[in-house]
């Protein structure tokens, strides 16, 4: 008996050794608490880590503005004050034009898995190291990026083409997005996802770019704009999965490759869920007659596509990086028969 005690005191020591030695990190994204998509994260996702690593790591996904504001997650990384993010790359925008060709190249791509694997196969990961490694002093380890969603566009007013952005003062990530929205004759206002439903209310936009259908009805959205463009026109949203070089460093060679895998394997299942939650809420919303959702002509996508492409050109030409990222997404577009 008293042999059975001291293995099971043994047993105890080296339980309780490996819960103090297990590793959370705290991960901050771009979405609000409440959310689909945090939740969709937070609710199934995140504990899967703990699973996958026998407990030796866990994940913690915080919600946008948790620890830092928005546009501070890479420098918080960087010193250690998050382990890692989960944000949206084009609010970096202002520290390189490649933040906005890697973040979201509006107009461009006609489904979310083709910018996935851009990011994943087609140079994107490797271009957005190195602007952390210029601009986060190498402190910055890039794991993965890719969009969830090709995002709707949630609007007051009715928007059925073109010509009706002019003067539309419209929510927009600063850089790429906002320049294009400004050459379709629209007013960018450049606000976090968090702000957008008070600023659609209180009038201070009359639209936004926003997020997925499903997103967008979850939080609130549609209960003061009621006219929502879908399929959207413009946006599919990269989100990036970033770590401290020193934290990643210390993981193990199994801890590093289940991140990997888990990172495709959450954003591949969250892209396939959004798109049949949207399908589902746009066919009911439709039944219903509470929304006027509205599908732009082809025409009408390919004049603002005719936008887009000029604003590119013109980014790729501010920084050298920026060069290099547009010229990885128009290689890639050839490649998959989207360019000539």
């Amino acid at each position: 008996m008293r042999k059975t005690a001291i293995v099971a005191a043994a047993v105890g020591l080296l339980l309780a050794a490996g819960a103090v030695e297990a590793k959370t990190l705290k991960l901050q994204a771009s979405s609000r608490s409440g959310d689909w998509a945090h939740r969709f994260m937070t609710d199934d996702w995140a504990k899967r880590v703990e699973t996958m690593t026998g407990g030796s790591l866990k994940v913690e996904v915080l919600a946008t503005r948790a620890v830092v504001p928005h546009r501070e997650t890479i420098d918080a990384v960087a010193n250690g004050i998050l382990d890692g993010d989960l944000n949206a790359v084009s609010y970096f925008s202002g520290r390189d034009p490649a933040f906005a060709i890697l973040g979201d190249l509006i107009a461009a791509y006609d489904m979310p898995d083709q910018v996935q694997t851009f990011c994943m196969h087609g140079g994107g990961k490797e271009i957005l190291q190195k602007l952390y490694d210029k601009y986060a002093g190498g402190k910055v380890h890039v794991v993965g990026c890719g969009p969830y969603a090709k995002e709707a566009l949630v609007s007051k007013v009715q928007i059925n083409g073109v010509d009706d952005l002019q003067g539309v003062k419209i929510r927009s990530p600063e850089g790429l997005a906002a320049e294009v929205f400004k050459r379709a004759g629209a007013s960018p206002v450049s606000l976090p996802f968090s702000e957008v439903y008070t600023a659609l209310e209180k009038g201070i936009v009359d639209a936004a770019d926003a997020s997925a259908y499903v997103n967008n009805a979850a939080s609130g959205m549609h209960k003061v704009a009621t006219h929502p463009l879908y399929p959207g026109i413009h946006s599919m949203a990269v989100l990036q999965f970033i770590v401290n070089k020193d934290v990643w460093n210390k993981l193990t060679d199994a801890e590093r490759a289940i991140l990997e895998v888990w990172y495709v394997a959450a954003y591949t299942s969250m892209r396939r869920e959004a798109d049949l939650q949207d399908r589902d809420l746009v066919a009911k919303d439709r039944e219903e007659g509470r929304l006027t959702i509205t599908d732009w002509p082809q025409e009408e996508r390919d004049r603002f596509r005719e936008l887009a492409v000029a604003a590119w050109e013109d980014y790729g030409g501010k920084s050298d990086l920026a060069k290099e990222a547009l010229a990885a997404h128009v290689s890639y577009m050839k490649r998959i028969g989207l360019l000539d």
